[in-house]
């Protein structure tokens, strides 16, 4: 079980009793949302984890009795669909390879694909319909896409509302650029790069002669340091005209700062191995640097120039340790003696290294040369040390006594107030790669718009919102509070894709990562707007619905407003871990610009990573697994089963296709139970007689309902906090040992018949425990089971079974757990000895044993003193000698073990005769002061002084 068409029944099932379809009513709502997806491609065993949580805990919730609304839609703004129409349409072998053997799309819809409409139809359609086939509790009578009328209405009102509070801006700012799409770009539009940065350098001018040859730097503050400039002389590189003064830099440099900078010329090709050996002039202390040759340096990253600071930068100084033991590069160029003779500058105090860092680091982390993958983790070590604990040195006039930090920026002011340097932008890594195929760039956008996530006021709102806010799991809050303070103003408009025109400016189209900010809202009244034209949905409209202002408006929808105002705010949001710094960031910031403090969210889960058999699941590279095809050869309900069990929804999760056969296996247990008990019972068992706990004589009847009391507790308090994997290890698998032991135990009397009636009575009421605990994870299953059982209705709106605390008895799982250790205990002697004993003696710890115990408990501390006064007071012992000897024992003893008070041993093994009998191969006798065994004097090794409660005395004869 389940098969497909089983699966297939209950969805249909569902579908026609409109049984996820939400609307207002008097019980208390849950209203949940996970990221909607950007209908490009397939869904994959990636996007079913994504989905499948929030489906888990919507059904859950259900169950309990609240009012659930989970809807799904489709983001389908932006520029990918138009990069992936433009690749169709040019024939692009490996975009049509994608999308024919990854994505598996037919010939026939692949034709069609030059038009990025028919894509967003199809993978949407697509996705509709897997999300279906996964059993999904969808209400999907709130679909939509970002590019329908209606909605484009709502993005305008939201984006009006933002400009009256003054929080967009015009100006101009550096941004991920395609140069062949001319659109800025987000992750979301990338192959590669995603969450790359674009970092800030500084340029320094180094004069020689009338022009400048231009190095780039995070770090300007090491120019008291510097003792010479690399260029790499097999790269090209070029002068150019920047603002009257004449710049050499790399080729690759000049077509980037284009992008950057207005008024470029060039002026002409350089002599790259011609610059090797000469000189330039340090603008800051005036000396004089020569120009050697690296094969190191990147012409594509920033200038093509680095100047070199050896005491400081570990990657200069093993170059110039390669460098000068390089004879030939240095015979060639003629720099023999003038590079023998440079020594490292040191500039900066940094406690517990000497005067050059660098140096020393390369000698404690071994690096050997500038091949040694060492070397980049020793270069960002000392980075983050001087950054944080650096001083400048006395002799660095003007700045000496500021730490590096400080100095940086004092520094970099100077050379840019002085005219001495200029800033340009980079990547932090590359290469970053549009969807279209394109390397990108970093553009420097005039008259873009932007939000002003950089507003102090505005920032402060949303960590106010955040306060109030469940954030799970609790140690991704301080990553929301860094990026709602870090984030810079966000350019949040483009100039072709799909979406909503800017409202005041319709050149613009709102970016994607901009317009799916606050649309849960649009979730909750989507249902209303039907009927409407979008024409009529204006300012007013949007503003009575979600701010209540008055309206003399007479088209409105009767309930709309109170709709609304029923499901927000939005309980809970759910997302990929990398959006903390840019989505989950933003829709805090929306919400809090727009609604006031009681419609703000709520709370927030954050997703972890997918891989597939150990590597990271990409669609662009193929590595991954059809969400449609996993159905198909596993079934729905084991999918679902392995995507909750293999690991907590923020933690990264591994498909593996042998653990994935594994789960079905267990799923296939779980429903064959069922028939057991069925086989039991003589005919099939009607749940609807079997609601409560039955009252029991047996033991081991009382352990079993009380665990699974206890697994209904903990699977409970899981899925409260989103534990799916913890959930699932109570509800399933520990639960599924449960009932492995108990049916062992009770193996006999099923047997004789003995208590029969009493065990299959437990067995009915643990099935229709298990049924309900179950259904979340894998309703089909569950479905199929509760109705072959009699159970009422649906196992989606039965109730989720509720622990009674009464029935979690800690005495009686303490007897289990006695029982089970004289078992183990007896086994290990057995196979120690390696004897076969035909008699085994079990001795009991006496009265005054049990005594001290309840004694030590009081005290609650290992304090021998006490246990032994107390002891000696109640007298409890005659022997004091023995008493003393026990007292120091059992205070170690009992931070150790879960002292629950006393038990009968002897009645609690007794009744478990037959089974230690059975387990053991041998004939038991119990000794004990309570109970009359016959032999209560035999004892020839004195074994029963060592007893004690909760732990008998072996003797095997």
């Amino acid at each position: 079980m389940t098969d497909i068409k089983i699966e297939d029944k209950w969805q249909k099932k569902w579908q026609k009793s409109k049984l996820f379809q939400s609307n207002p009513d008097n019980r208390e709502k849950i209203f949940l949302t996970v990221a909607y997806p950007y209908p490009s491609g397939a869904m994959h065993v990636g996007h079913g984890r994504t989905y499948t949580v929030p489906d888990v805990y919507a059904r859950f919730k259900r169950m309990q009795g609240y009012n659930v609304l989970f809807p799904m839609a489709w983001h389908v703004t932006g520029a990918p669909v138009i990069g992936i129409a433009k690749r169709i349409k040019r024939r692009d072998p490996w975009t049509l390879d994608i999308y024919q053997n990854v994505h598996k799309v037919p010939e026939e819809a692949l034709n069609k694909f030059t038009d990025p409409h028919y894509i967003v139809k199809y993978f949407s359609e697509e996705y509709h319909d897997v999300m279906t086939h996964m059993g999904y509790s969808i209400d999907w009578r709130r679909e939509f896409t970002t590019i329908d009328p209606h909605y484009q209405k709502f993005i305008t009102w939201q984006f009006a509302k933002l400009n009256q509070k003054g929080l967009v801006r015009r100006g101009a700012h550096p941004v991920k650029y395609c140069p062949d799409d001319e659109n800025p770009v987000g992750d979301h539009d990338l192959l590669e790069g995603e969450g790359v940065a674009i970092n800030e350098l500084t340029l320094i001018k180094f004069k020689m002669g009338e022009t400048y040859l231009v190095a780039a730097t995070f770090r300007p503050e090491t120019l008291f340091g510097a003792t010479n400039l690399w260029l790499n002389p097999d790269e090209e590189y070029v002068k150019i005209k920047n603002d009257g003064e004449e710049w050499i830099v790399s080729k690759k440099a000049y077509d980037n700062l284009l992008n950057q900078k207005t008024g470029l010329e060039m002026v002409g090709e350089v002599d790259a191995p011609g610059l090797i050996g000469q000189h330039v002039e340090n603008p800051v202390t005036g000396e004089k640097h020569i120009i050697l040759p690296a094969s190191f340096v990147d012409p594509a990253y920033a200038t093509g120039v680095v100047y070199s600071v050896p005491a400081h930068a570990p990657a200069d100084y093993i170059a110039l340790i390669d460098l000068k033991n390089d004879s030939e590069t240095l015979e060639k160029y003629g720099i023999k003696e003038e590079v023998e003779n440079i020594q490292p500058i040191g500039l900066i105090t940094l406690k517990g290294f000497g005067q050059h860092p660098a140096v020393e680091m390369i000698e404690q982390m071994g690096v050997k040369s500038q091949q040694d993958p060492k070397l980049k983790e020793a270069t960002n070590e000392m980075y983050k040390l001087e950054h944080a604990k650096g001083v400048m040195d006395e002799h660095v006039t003007g700045f000496s006594g500021l730490r590096v930090p400080e100095a940086r920026d004092a520094i970099k002011e100077t050379l840019l107030e002085e005219d001495k340097g200029d800033i340009m932008h980079e990547f932090a890594e590359k290469p970053v790669i549009c969807r279209c195929g394109t390397e990108c760039v970093v553009k420097i956008l005039d008259n873009q718009w932007f939000l002003k996530y950089s507003d102090e006021e505005w920032t402060q709102t949303a960590q106010d919102t955040l306060s109030h806010m469940k954030t799970i799991p609790a140690e991704i809050r301080p990553n929301f509070e860094y990026y709602l303070n870090w984030l810079h103003d966000w350019a949040c408009a483009r100039r072709i894709g799909l979406g909503t025109p800017l409202p005041w400016d319709p050149q613009w189209l709102i970016e994607p990562l901009s317009d799916s900010t606050i649309y849960m809202s649009y979730y909750a009244i989507a249902t209303h707007l039907k009927n409407i034209d979008p024409e009529e949905l204006d300012e007013e409209f949007f503003d009575h619905i979600f701010l209540d202002k008055p309206t003399t408006k007479t088209n409105i929808p009767e309930g709309m407003k109170e709709e609304f105002n029923y499901w927000y705010p939005l309980d809970w949001r759910l997302s990929a871990k990398d959006l903390v710094g840019n989505h989950l960031s933003f829709h805090i910031f929306h919400h809090s610009a727009i609604y006031p403090e009681e419609k703000r969210p709520r709370g927030v889960v954050v997703f972890g990573m997918g891989l597939l058999e150990g590597n990271k699941m990409s669609s662009s590279k193929g590595n991954i697994i059809l969400l449609e095809d996993a159905i198909k050869i596993h079934g729905a309900d084991v999918v679902r089963l392995f995507l909750m069990s293999s690991a907590e929804p923020w933690q990264d999760f591994d498909w593996r296709e042998k653990e994935v056969i594994g789960t079905k296996k267990r799923l296939e247990w779980f429903s064959g139970f069922a028939a057991m008990v069925d086989e039991l019972h003589g005919s099939q068992i009607q749940l609807c007689d079997c609601t409560e706990a039955p009252a029991v004589d047996k033991a081991i009847n009382a352990w079993m309902i009380s665990q699974v009391n206890q697994r209904v507790r903990d699977a409970t308090q899981a899925l409260e906090g989103f534990q799916t994997r913890k959930a699932l290890q109570e509800a399933l698998f520990l639960f599924k040992k449960d009932i492995d032991h108990y049916l062992h135990r009770v193996d006999l009397e099923l047997k004789s018949g003995d208590g029969r009636e009493e065990i299959i009575s437990v067995l009915a009421y643990v099935l229709g425990i298990w049924i309900r605990l179950m259904a979340p994870f894998t309703p089909h299953a569950c479905e199929e089971l509760w109705d072959r059982h009699g159970g009422e209705g649906f196992v989606s709106e039965a109730p989720w079974p509720e622990f009674n605390p009464d029935l979690i008895n800690e005495k009686v799982h303490k007897g289990e757990e006695i029982i089970q250790g004289l078992v183990d205990d007896i086994r290990e002697i057995k196979k120690i000895t390696k004897s076969q004993a035909e008699k085994i003696h079990i001795y009991l710890a006496p009265e005054w044993k049990w005594k001290v115990f309840d004694i030590a408990l009081k005290v609650g501390k290992p304090d021998v003193g006490s246990i032994m006064g107390q002891a000696i007071k109640a007298n409890v012992h005659d022997d004091k000698k023995e008493l003393a000897g026990f007292a120091q024992k059992i205070a170690r003893e009992m931070t150790k073990i879960n002292y629950v008070g006393y038990l009968n041993e002897f009645d609690l093994l007794m009744n478990s005769l037959s089974y230690l009998q059975r387990e053991s191969g041998a004939e038991i006798i119990i000794h004990s002061s309570y109970g009359e065994s016959g032999e209560d004097d035999y004892d020839p090794q004195n074994k029963a002084r060592n007893a004690l409660p909760y732990k008998p005395a072996i003797y095997l004869e």
